[in-house]
């Protein structure tokens, strides 16, 4: 790792560009969170009823359709064990173009699957496959995304250059819910059942070709092409696997990143189970609702790479602990207005939560997580926290959630102390990270350099 360090600072200096970065990550990232959420909000509404028996009561099948959510995100970290050793060996713009093609191939199949009507189980299993495919993809889109935003990034503006993957998922987000509404709204009931539901997962094709049209012209991050250069010229030895040195060095930042991506909860408990809580339980009418979700992420578009720039003047560190802890705070009072029908308050406090709050420490988390490891094993070291960490936020929590609202579906104050709960564990864990707003990249990379070596020598 010495040897590859000293070639790379005689190599020629590799042009960086940032917005390209930029636009690559933020067009992937709406494409992952479009599929994500389009399938998060046709499981609140239609596939409950759509792929599971019709003798299924209602309870039970909301929560089988929250299981088929979670699903994708629990085989997560096994594809950040594939995805992210890819994308350091191997190219951030390989696993880019990789993960585009599995993740939108899936979810344009989620479209064209039959019903419980008419192939029985094999409806449901077929559900989860491609959501598993979703979900092994998605591992390794966002942590690549990450790295070659940051790493093309000027030093002085990393969160913010950073801070444009999130707002892709924000804009996917948006996009997912937004598209429902028109369905929802001016579809007969039997219409809506049939074939409109299907019409948003065909759309992902259209995105899957902007964004391939796009990342084509992606060049790698200098720092990764001088490596590969160093290499092919046989100056550099190659050393032990990105997964090997994460686990040996890193495992301390893998837990500390896994930990505080619990805040995802937040957004989980927004776009899914409160859903199907406010249209299911209280019986809220879907298409207001579903402006909600909308509203906030507009508003996000807005905070996120305002959060990002304040990260890079105050650090990371404190952007994030606000935003947790104020989004966890809030959540109380968005389930609370969803239980008394009080539409002004759903809407303020669906836009605190999570279109200034969460957002927050959403903007801030690709830089901060992304920091915490070295060029060499970047990907690997924020796939692998990332993913665990979603895992369990986005694989449990609706399960969870939905556990803890109760056989009649109305206990939302438990939901909500739960929620409470993640984001104060998940702000913990980011208080003890070390802040890295005033380094440069070569700074952190000699860092985990000197503490390597003397992990060694003990």
């Amino acid at each position: 790792m010495i040897q590859q360090s000293q070639t790379a600072a005689h190599a020629p200096v590799l042009a960086k560009t940032p917005k390209r970065a930029a636009l690559s990550s933020w067009i992937g990232s709406a494409l992952e969170y479009y599929d994500f959420a389009v399938y998060g909000t046709a499981a609140a509404l239609v596939l409950n009823q759509l792929f599971f028996p019709k003798d299924t009561a209602p309870g039970v099948a909301i929560f089988a359709a929250m299981a088929t959510v979670g699903v994708a995100y629990v085989v997560r970290p096994l594809g950040a064990l594939i995805m992210g050793p890819l994308g350091d060996r191997y190219g951030r713009k390989f696993v880019l173009m990789l993960c585009l093609f599995l993740i939108g191939g899936s979810t344009f199949a989620v479209g064209c699957l039959p019903t419980f009507d008419q192939v029985g189980y094999l409806a449901p299993a077929l559900l989860v496959l491609c959501r598993v495919i979703q979900g092994l993809s998605a591992s390794g889109e966002q942590s690549s995304a990450i790295s070659v935003s940051l790493e093309h990034a000027a030093e002085d503006k990393r969160a913010l250059t950073a801070s444009w993957t999130l707002h892709g998922t924000q804009f996917g987000t948006l996009l997912a819910t937004a598209v429902f509404i028109p369905f929802t709204l001016f579809l007969s009931e039997d219409a809506l059942m049939s074939w409109g539901w299907r019409v948003p997962f065909w759309l992902s094709a259209a995105v899957v070709l902007v964004a391939f049209l796009i990342r084509r012209g992606l060049e790698e991050p200098p720092a990764f092409r001088e490596a590969q250069q160093a290499q092919a010229a046989g100056n550099a030895v190659k050393g032990p696997s990105p997964l090997a040195m994460t686990l040996r060095f890193h495992k301390a930042a893998v837990a500390r990143v896994a930990v505080a991506a619990m805040i995802n909860s937040v957004n989980v408990v927004f776009t899914v189970w409160s859903l199907s809580f406010a249209t299911n339980i209280v019986g809220m009418d879907r298409s207001t609702m579903l402006l909600v979700p909308v509203v906030a992420n507009l508003i996000a578009l807005l905070a996120i790479p305002a959060s990002g720039a304040l990260a890079d003047r105050i650090g990371r560190r404190t952007v994030f602990v606000l935003g947790a802890l104020g989004a966890g705070l809030a959540m109380n009072g968005y389930l609370g207005a969803i239980y008394s029908g009080n539409w002004t308050m759903i809407f303020l406090m669906g836009i605190l939560m999570s279109g200034l709050l969460y957002s927050m420490s959403n903007a801030v988390w690709p830089a901060f997580y992304a920091e915490m490891f070295p060029t060499a094993v970047r990907v690997t070291g924020l796939a692998l926290g990332t993913q665990i960490g979603f895992a369990v936020s986005g694989g449990f929590v609706p399960v969870i959630a939905s556990y803890l609202a109760g056989a009649e579906g109305d206990n939302w104050l438990r939901v909500s102390v739960f929620v409470g709960a993640a984001c104060v564990i998940a702000a913990i864990a980011a208080f003890t990270a070390k802040e890295t707003k005033s380094l440069t990249l070569d700074e952190i990379d000699e860092l985990h350099l000197a503490r390597e070596e003397k992990e060694l020598v003990r």
